[in-house]
Formats: structure tokens, sequence, C-alpha cells
């Protein structure tokens, strides 16, 4: 709460966790927030490779007010939320080595009552940053294209759900940039979390996932196999080959042993 604060001062804190959300009462002064997320060592990394990137997103509540969210890297200051923001997510990378922190600073108001600056955030390694995030935050390249062979097979094994099923609808939302694509499962492969749940045609379960509105994401026949990773809650698209497509790959990996992990197809 502001109210505990100085005026002026400026309060330290650290976010350890991978994810999480801050609230911020009737903001006055400012919050530095130093982003340490506890991730694996370095030595993780493929050898011989760039060194891996760390990646944050940020996703202020409908009732962000009060304060501006800034990106403090290696002491230049970049706007991230403005203090009326759009409810979209934003998110950046870093090195491990470069100094990078949240400054979020009240707006001057003669009276700061009714004000929370509040938002959620997420930390994760750039081994999950690109399947794992909405390709438009980060960079236009490759938002778009198709998975490869080799991303499809990894896709499969490492993804936060994995879903058979077929398109049910298309809805596009111009404001958050977002197509909603509605999917009605003949077969929940696996799921971290209940996003799919009965209440389909026949008892089957449905569930909606996203993907940005630019990809031109259209509803069509056929049979698919959904990948994709949680973003603040919500599905995001990876990988979706049409299952015959997938059929065909994952057996080919098998005659020659480069499946990486074991998969049912029947």
């Amino acid at each position: 709460s502001g109210l505990s604060q100085e005026a002026g001062s400026v309060e330290q804190l650290s976010l350890h966790c991978a994810e999480g959300s801050l609230e911020w009462l009737y903001p006055t002064g400012a919050l530095r927030l130093r982003l340490a997320p506890r991730l694996p060592p370095t030595s993780a990394a493929v050898k011989g490779g760039s060194p891996p990137h760390v990646t944050a997103c940020i996703k202020p509540t409908g009732t962000f007010r009060g304060a501006q969210l800034y990106l403090e890297r290696e002491g230049v200051l970049e706007l991230l939320l403005p203090e009326v923001p759009r409810p979209r997510a934003r998110c950046f990378s870093w090195l491990p080595q470069e100094k990078v922190a949240l400054f979020l600073q009240a707006t001057p108001h003669p009276d700061i009552s009714r004000r929370i600056a509040a938002f959620r955030y997420e930390l994760r390694g750039d081994w999950l940053a690109r399947p794992a995030l909405p390709a438009a935050s980060l960079s236009a390249e490759g938002a778009c294209r198709p998975c490869n062979d080799t991303e499809i097979l990894m896709a499969i094994c490492t993804s936060d759900f994995v879903i058979r099923g077929s398109i049910r609808s298309v809805s596009n939302d111009a404001e958050l940039q977002e197509s909603i694509i509605g999917v009605s499962a003949t077969r929940i492969h696996r799921q971290k979390f209940p996003l799919f749940q009965a209440g389909g045609r026949l008892g089957r379960p449905v569930g909606s996932i996203r993907t940005p509105l630019r990809c031109g994401v259209k509803p069509g026949p056929g049979t698919f196999l959904f990948t994709g990773w949680l973003h603040f809650g919500e599905a995001w698209l990876s990988c979706a080959p049409r299952y015959r497509d997938f059929q065909r790959i994952y057996a080919g990996a098998q005659r020659t042993r480069q499946n990486p992990c074991e998969f049912p197809v029947d």
C-alpha cells in the first residue's frame, strides 16, 4: 500500500517466482521490482549454442490505475504500461547477465483513493518462450509459420496440452488482436489444467485456444492435433498439424528411432 510509503520514496522488491501477481493500493512514490527468476543453470543450454535468454510477460488488470510501468534495462527506461493500458500482455527478453528491473511509478493525482495498479506476470527461460507466448507480443518473425516435423514431435512431448479434435468456430478480438478457436475434442492426450471440459455435442469436451489475429485462422473440416501452452491461464496454440499428417510424421520417426517420446497413435 502506498499509504505506508513516504512521499517520493522508492521501495525495492524482488520477484523470484516463475509467475505471480502484484497489487499496489493507492500508489505514491515508486516501486522498483528486480526480476530474478530461479531458473536452471546456464549449463543446461545446448553446448556451443547462444546463451539462453530469460523472458517475462506482464498483463495489467482491467482496472490498472494510478501508475505507469517502465522496463529498466541497464539504466535506460522504456514505457511498458501507461496509466490506463489496454488489457493485453507485454513481453520482453534479456540475457541472464543483463541488469533488468521493472519501475512502477505513481502518477500525481490530488486524490489517490480508488486507484490500484495491479498486474500479473510470468517469468520463464527461453526454451519455453517461443511456443508458450503469443508471438505477437515478442516478434513478428515466424509467428504464423507452420511447425516443421521436429517441432511437431517435440510439441507432443513437452506442451501443456495435447488435444485431438476439430474446429467448431473461430472468433476474432480486434482490440486484443487475438483469434479464439473453439475446439471440440475427440481425445484429450494431455492437459495440465482442465482447459477442456464436457459440454459439447455428444458429450465431447470443448474448449478454446488462442492465436495471434494476423495469422488468419479460418474454420475448416478435419481432425487436428492441437498442442500449446498456458499463458496467463489461457491456452495458446503452438503446433496444430492435421492428425493424418501427424500419424505419418510419427511413424517415420519411429522407424528411424528419432521420436523424442512415446505417443499413442491409432
